[in-house]
């Protein structure tokens, strides 16, 4: 749920004017063999080296985009449907920034279902719900009202009606449009491509123009839709220009204009999923709480947030987990499949280290297994790919 990381070299004359000088066999005075000596070049003082502040998870002067929609998966919301065992390790884990704990699903082989359910809305330009086992209730194009476990749905006939469950309310208004509220977050759809998002202090806001912000009390991301966008965090202030330059806290450096952020899809249509039996539960990593970019090696200040996860795991007793990395579709195939195999590799042995007794195995799946689009029409998505970006646990359910 809203799935968010730098030597000097001599000169070339250093060895000439270390080499022994040459014995001298005339009888001239030394002093006019010096003379008729030309004198050693001055070498050049070596450049200094400036090591600049990243974002983690980011190269130099690069930030995380504008990030994506994304509403919770409607088959998972009730507690019947999730594994206790879930909304126990949620109050423990999920107040990690950038650690989310959900229940999972599964194909019929067993594996965890690229997605999870969950629904964007933009990326793929739908938004519509989706379960992976297909099941759902369509109320048709009729008007009425139904209620199946504990979820009434009414439709008006016009394209529009509301969802209810007792915590969640789904309004769609027939023209695009529309809003999802729950417990803890707050959808817009405006139908035009714009909308906004709010979750406690996180806000995330859309223009509809390529323009777009997003908040979270510590973090701030702006983008002005032409290239050009700040970033701000408690340590690090990035200036983005839009012209191929920019400061990183305050120092000129080479920056790519950043991409738009994308149009928001229409507002999901109202089908009721039926609630299905969760498979597990899936604790997933965003983007940057682990790694440096194109690192495979577990930053030391991700050990506390592994600690968090030993330690629960430990406590409920986990008998086994699955542990897999992701990547994004940028670079070669099979670089990507080595840097996923190495990072899951990694968290396993961190998680070991911090005391885990479960059987751990460790997954790559590179660039196969996306959450969310990399693309739009042929145009990158920065936000797409930093959700794609990610190591997730899968804890099978058990008793």
């Amino acid at each position: 749920m809203l799935a968010v990381s730098l030597t000097a070299c001599g000169s070339a004359n250093d060895a000439d004017a270390d080499a022994a000088p040459a014995t001298t066999t005339s009888a001239e005075p030394v002093t006019e063999a010096v003379a008729e000596t030309e004198a050693p070049e001055e070498t050049e003082a070596p450049e200094e080296t400036t090591t600049l502040p990243t974002v983690p998870g980011y190269d130099v002067g690069e930030f995380p985009a504008v990030p994506l929609f994304q509403l919770p998966d409607l088959s998972l919301l009730d507690t019947a449907s999730a594994d206790g065992f879930t909304l126990d390790l949620r109050d423990d884990v999920a107040p990690i920034p950038g650690v989310t704990v959900s229940p999972a699903h599964c194909d019929e082989a067993g594996t965890v279902s690229a997605g999870n359910g969950s629904a964007y809305l933009y990326g793929d330009g739908s938004g519509t719900f989706t379960g992976p086992d297909g099941a759902s209730v369509n109320y048709g194009d009729g008007s009425g009202t139904f209620t199946l476990n504990g979820v009434t749905v009414t439709n008006y006939g016009d394209g529009t009606g509301v969802y209810e469950d007792g915590t969640v309310t789904i309004t769609n208004y027939g023209d695009g449009s529309g809003v999802y509220s729950d417990a803890d977050i707050i959808v817009n759809i405006y139908g035009d491509g714009s909308g906004n998002y709010t979750a406690g202090a996180t806000t995330i806001e859309n223009y509809g123009d390529g323009a777009g912000n997003f908040t979270d009390g510590t973090v701030t991301i702006v983008n002005y839709g032409d290239g050009s966008g700040n970033y701000s965090d408690d340590e690090i202030t990035i200036t983005n220009y839009g012209d191929g330059t920019g400061l990183v806290n305050g120092q000129a450096v080479e920056l790519d204009p950043i991409a738009r952020v994308p149009e928001l899809g229409v507002f999901p249509t109202l089908d009721a999923l039926q609630p299905i039996e969760s498979c597990g539960t899936l604790i997933t990593f965003e983007d940057g709480v682990l790694f440096d970019f194109d690192k495979s090696d577990v930053r030391a200040d991700a050990a506390e947030t592994l600690g968090v996860v030993a330690e629960a795991l430990e406590t409920y007793d986990v008998t086994e987990a699955v542990v897999s990395g992701h990547t994004d579709s940028i670079g070669d195939d099979d670089y990507n499949q080595t840097l996923s195999e190495a990072r899951a590799a990694s968290v396993v042995a961190a998680l070991e280290g911090a005391g885990v007794t479960a059987q751990l195995t460790a997954e790559g799946y590179g660039e196969s297994q996306p959450v969310a689009a990399n693309e739009i029409d042929g145009a990158d998505n920065p936000a797409g790919r930093q959700l794609n970006r990610r190591v997730d646990i899968f804890i099978p359910t058990f008793s």
